[in-house]
């Protein structure tokens, strides 16, 4: 499983811009799971402005057990956080 990571990984970082990217994301994922990630990346940055549960759910209409997951991401993860600071600079 790891060599699939891995070469899913590597595809993502051979995408040259925002378009590529949106291509990409279209022909690997469904409407669904493109929109799902999305909404728990909003999630994210939510919870990183200090937004609570209630705001959060409030917002985004996401369940508590996902808000609850991406708070656990950003508490123990990095991967959140690291995009969340990259993006802020743009």
């Amino acid at each position: 499983m790891k060599a699939k990571k891995t070469a899913l990984a590597k595809a993502i970082l051979s995408l040259n811009n925002e378009k590529e990217c949106l291509d990409f994301l279209e022909d690997m994922c469904t409407i669904k799971e493109i929109e799902d990630m999305a909404s728990r990346l909003e999630i994210a940055k939510l919870l990183s402005e200090g937004k609570t549960f209630v705001d959060v759910e409030r917002e985004t209409g996401a369940s508590s057990a996902t808000i609850s997951r991406v708070n656990r991401c950003l508490k123990h993860g990095g991967g959140y956080r690291m995009v969340l600071e990259r993006i802020d600079d743009e």
